[in-house]
């Protein structure tokens, strides 16, 4: 597998996840009232997505491979805004007690977002369904990595990482500060980054394989590219992640106008007073 070979997948993989994740953050910032009829026009292109990901999980080409990814990305993009704009989240929506610890809080946080999680269980349960046993799974994976590694990140803010990036929550999500942890180090921070690069490395055996298809090298790519841009998410909540640079076009809020300044009337009346 040549550097020629791999360039467009991963450029491509890269391209996606940068411009889907700013879309989804500047979309979840519009006013409330946008909100239905964002989520409607995703809720068409998931469904989109969904027909042509069926339909192409019986083709094995780097077509087909690009094609089943940016599906699996598309399927994706719908729970993260149905998430963000509030539609599918949990049934608590309420800040984490002070005095919570433990099980009690890790009970606490489970309830902000377990529709969510069960959303995502059984989407990836009919994502593997409906491909299994077809030549083009990589929407299938693709979906899976993306729900590990959201997870797994889940699952270290809940632990503690001082970098969390609260900023890129949307106003009507803030109460979910109060569930994550400022702690420098978590002890499950090196398991998921070891567990990642494990991944990786198959991925690269994959594509590097003698006898390894056009589709299985671009599958490979796209793959490896996404969970290590995810990895890199998980090493950006331990040292300081340059949002700013990657979204500001996405989480700027309109800046409020200058305050009218007084009529002429009022300037002599205010003048007059100080004198």
């Amino acid at each position: 597998m040549t550097f020629a070979a791999i360039a467009p997948p991963v450029l491509f993989a890269v391209f996606v996840w940068w411009f889907s994740t700013g879309a989804i953050l500047w979309l979840g910032r519009l006013p409330r009232a946008t909100f239905a009829w964002s989520f409607g026009v995703a809720s068409l292109v998931a469904a989109a997505a969904l027909y042509a990901l069926a339909t192409s999980a019986g083709e094995a080409s780097a077509e087909s491979a690009y094609l089943a990814f940016a599906c699996a990305v598309a399927i994706w993009g719908w729970h993260e805004m149905s998430f963000l704009m509030g539609f599918i989240v949990g049934p608590r929506r309420t800040e984490c007690p002070t005095d919570a610890r433990g099980w009690r809080r890790f009970k606490f946080a489970a309830a902000t977002l377990m529709h969510h999680e069960i959303a995502l269980a059984l989407t990836a349960v009919g994502l593997v369904a409906l491909t299994w046993g077809q030549p083009n799974q990589i929407g299938a994976h693709t979906f899976l990595i993306l729900w590990a590694l959201r997870l797994s990140a889940k699952l270290n803010l809940f632990l503690g990482a001082p970098h969390r990036s609260e900023e890129l929550l949307p106003p009507h999500l803030a109460h979910l500060k109060s569930y994550f942890r400022n702690r420098r180090m978590n002890a499950l921070f090196p398991v998921s980054l070891l567990a990642g690069l494990a991944l990786a490395a198959m991925l690269v055996a994959g594509g590097l394989a003698a006898d390894a298809t056009p589709h299985d090298q671009v599958g490979a790519s796209l793959l490896l590219a996404l969970l290590l841009l995810g990895l890199l998410e998980h090493v950006f909540l331990f040292v300081p992640p340059p949002n700013a640079m990657l979204w500001g076009w996405a989480t700027k809020t309109p800046t409020s106008s200058p305050p009218n300044p007084p009529a002429r009337n009022e300037r002599l009346s205010v003048t007059a007073s100080i004198d």
